[in-house]
């Protein structure tokens, strides 16, 4: 088969389209015909090595096509072997992607488990957006983070992946959101997509700021922080509040005052993808709340996933990234 293939770490331009060996079939296994596959910065890390993905590879870890046993539209759910306790995922959880061949490929093979229906009225496009983002932002918000109807939410950025997801997610809840980016476009789009406001996340006392445009100025329920930045992260809560990371684009490592955090009764949280019950509880709440599909940014072809690689890498991409296959 046709793949995008790494056969080295490092830049967008290791990324090429060139043959790669076929799925392997292994029992109870299924190999899925992808149309689409969608970046996830995720991808940028096993791109760079940080996984040490085996070399030659294919990553990706997001996609949507059809079953070859049954013609089925799926999407493929990239969190394997979650394990048995839904606290926490067992040790033998791994991402598709990271050792195992990905999403940007013609096909690829995953346990039949980790494929779902794509939801009703989604294009087959806007289905490969959601599962890493989709399951990620669910567990973040409302399995860890136990976002409730009636509660305020800050997201930090307004951009990416998980925070327009995360938007669509906790307004379809009943939560006011608030966004932050140091881009106004971004944050005039997430208010479009139903967040009640927002604010510059740089310069002297942006924390404050926030705290304002939350429920009587006192803080927000729920910070949901993608990116790191968890001493503003926890002075944007309200007394008992609760700040749930999911990412560290911004700095590996973070320094916290002690008595703040301990005073302020506060709730530092972490997590990452999610698991089985995890997507179905999310799957059901599209189909009960009518969420809509995840924004795209832009499309390229699958030969051009450097291109693809280079835009997420800008950080000028307002939704997701999609790789089209067809």
């Amino acid at each position: 088969m046709q793949a995008v293939v790494m056969n080295e770490y490092g830049a967008p331009d290791v990324l090429r389209l060139q043959p790669f060996p076929d799925p392997r079939p292994i029992p109870g296994w299924v190999e899925v015909e992808l149309a689409a596959s969608a970046l996830n910065w995720h991808d940028v890390l096993v791109r760079q090595g940080l996984f040490q993905s085996p070399l030659p590879h294919v990553a990706g870890a997001d996609g949507s096509g059809y079953r070859r046993d049954t013609g089925e539209k799926v999407m493929v759910v990239p969190s394997l072997a979650w394990g048995t306790r839904e606290a926490a995922p067992g040790p033998g959880w791994e991402i598709l992607g990271d050792h195992r061949p990905g999403t940007y490929a013609e096909r690829v093979s995953v346990p039949e488990e980790c494929l779902v229906p794509v939801p009703r009225g989604w294009s087959i496009t806007e289905a490969a957006a959601l599962p890493l983002v989709g399951l990620t932002t669910y567990r973040a918000l409302f399995t860890r983070g136990r976002l409730r109807s009636g509660e305020s939410l800050l997201v930090i950025g307004a951009s990416g992946g998980v925070a327009t997801t995360a938007v669509r997610l906790a307004v379809a809840a009943g939560a006011r959101v608030v966004v932050t980016s140091d881009d106004p476009d971004k944050i005039a789009a997430a208010i479009e997509l139903g967040a009640a406001a927002g604010t510059p996340h740089s310069g002297a006392g942006w924390t404050s700021t926030a705290r304002t445009l939350s429920t009587e100025s006192q803080g927000f329920d729920l910070v949901l922080d993608p990116v790191g930045r968890w001493s503003e992260s926890l002075a944007c809560l309200r007394p008992g509040g609760r700040c749930v990371v999911l990412g560290s684009s911004a700095s590996p490592t973070a320094t916290l005052e002690l008595r703040p955090y301990y005073f302020g009764q506060y709730e530092l949280i972490g997590t990452t993808m999610g698991s089985p019950e995890d997507m179905r509880s999310l799957m059901a709440m599209i189909d009960r709340a009518t969420v809509k599909p995840p924004i795209i940014d832009r499309m390229f072809p699958l030969p051009h996933a450097a291109d693809a690689h280079a835009r997420l890498e800008s950080g000028q991409a307002f939704g997701k990234i999609v790789l089209d296959h067809r």
